[in-house]
């Protein structure tokens, strides 16, 4: 198997899409859900190696194509939105096909913008030993990658609440003075901070 990380994505891709054709060419509930499980830990773990192994990468490789970058985190963003809401749901639900056709749609999008659009720029800017060294850490990010969107979404928060800045805790006294100073004590001549 390659390790480079371009050879990598497409062969994800690939994949990715075989499952979107048979899901359309599927007429039984069972297999339709069957389907979606298979897509949704698929698109999980593709997610993930791409936000964590790639796109930094290129990011810091190759500027020209940060816009592209910031675009294909929006475009996993509404992909991880739709898989966490289709995690919850079965074929008996009214939207539960429209959601998968939507995915799709947005999927497919995403994968045609890479592949024709960036990929190119990517290998040519950064080269067949950098791709490998990328592709080398996407393989070690795919063993620790979540596996279900909800699993994905968790993860997300609990990365942005790490990443948020520390509350301190501010003593009562204190925060009662504060108070004070910009409201006064509403004595006459007693002057407010906020004057």
């Amino acid at each position: 198997m390659s390790t480079d990380a371009i050879v990598l994505l497409r062969a994800d891709h690939k994949e990715i899409k075989r499952l979107f054709r048979r899901f359309e060419k599927a007429e039984k509930a069972a297999e339709k859900q069957s389907l979606v499980k298979q897509i949704l830990e698929l698109l999980a773990v593709h997610t993930y190696i791409e936000n964590e192994g790639l796109y930094p990468q290129v990011r810091k490789q190759v500027p020209d194509l940060e816009s592209d970058i910031l675009e294909s985190y929006e475009e996993h963003h509404v992909a991880d939105l739709l898989c966490a809401e289709l995690a919850d749901m079965t074929p008996a639900d009214e939207r539960f096909t429209a959601k998968v056709t939507v995915l799709i749609e947005s999927v497919e999008h995403h994968i045609e913008e890479e592949e024709s659009a960036w990929f190119p720029d990517v290998r040519e800017s950064l080269g067949r030993k950098d791709l490998q060294e990328i592709g080398a850490e996407m393989l070690k990010l795919r063993k620790k990658a979540p596996k279900r969107p909800k699993k994905l979404k968790t993860e997300l928060v609990e990365r942005k609440a790490a990443k948020a800045p520390t509350k301190v805790k501010v003593p009562a006294q204190a925060v009662a003075a504060v108070r004070l100073a910009e409201v006064g004590d509403g004595l006459p001549g007693m002057e407010t901070a906020a004057r």
